[in-house]
């Protein structure tokens, strides 16, 4: 691997992507500092079409900028918390979205239900 010849220390930017924080943590482990650039502050680098060569030369040009923000590399603990409130909060959506398409189906039957889910209760502030 190209890695092993590269000697520990230096520092390696990467765009946040999809799966920019479990390469983050395996090249934290050989021993190199990585900052993850957001890809909204890699954009206004990038100075033609998108290609591999050119978001590399974006990265490099935004790291060079001392006061460039860098998301911090999540942990696994952090990802897995993560794609559980996803999940649920997918979940969610999906069941509203069921419970107003068979409110609007019994609609046509002149049945009219409540706008509430049952398991939802009313809170007052």
């Amino acid at each position: 691997m190209a890695l092993e010849r590269v000697p520990a220390g230096p520092e390696i930017g990467m765009e946040a992507c999809g799966a920019s924080h479990h390469w983050g943590r395996e090249l934290e482990r050989r021993g190199y500092r990585v900052k993850l650039l957001p890809a909204q502050f890699v954009k206004p680098y990038v100075k033609s079409n998108k290609n591999d060569c050119v978001d590399a030369e974006a990265i490099c040009e935004a790291m060079s900028w001392p006061t460039m923000r860098s998301v911090p590399v999540k942990s696994m603990a952090q990802q897995d918390m993560q794609a559980a409130h996803r999940t649920r909060e997918s979940l969610v959506g999906h069941r509203t979205a069921k419970a107003n398409q068979i409110r609007g189906l019994v609609g046509e039957y002149g049945l009219i239900a409540p706008d509430r889910h049952p398991g939802v209760t009313a809170r007052r502030a």
